[in-house]
């Protein structure tokens, strides 16, 4: 079961340039300044940015885990109650709300260090890539 404390810690080491700071009143994470995550007032649920979409199909899949009030209904945000999220999940749904707010450059970076990373822990691995994109250029395996 995670916790803010736990969601920042999350996010402060695996996505760049996250920031603690505040919004409406309460605990909140921004990237380059844009919010990307806030604690709700009753410490129990987040809310972070995600389609319409995909905020109707979490909701329908799990109600006790996801919701929406009225406040947030015409915007793309769901909360999410953390006593009741999978770690997986909660860090999928962290990911993607921050990728909708971060600069393009941040994200480019993220992207690149990510591939980066998959490969080189192929290598490590003794197995090869299926393909790698490195510096724009297709490396088949």
């Amino acid at each position: 079961m995670p916790d803010w404390n736990q969601v920042i810690a999350t996010c402060e080491a695996e996505l760049p340039e996250v920031e603690r700071s505040t919004s409406y009143g309460t605990p909140a994470l921004k990237v380059r300044g844009k919010l990307f995550c806030r604690l709700r007032e009753d410490e129990e649920q987040i809310v972070v940015f995600c389609d319409f979409m995909e905020r109707e199909a979490l909701i329908q899949s799990d109600p006790a885990t996801f919701q929406v009030t009225p406040h947030y209904q015409d915007w793309p945000m769901v909360l999410i109650t953390l006593a009741a999220v999978a770690d997986d999940e909660l860090f999928e749904l962290l990911v993607e709300s921050w990728r909708r707010r971060a600069p393009k450059r941040v994200l480019a970076a993220y992207d690149e260090a990510s591939r980066i990373a998959q490969v080189q822990t192929a290598l490590a691995a003794e197995e090869p890539p299926e393909a790698a994109v490195l510096d724009g250029i297709r490396h088949p395996a």
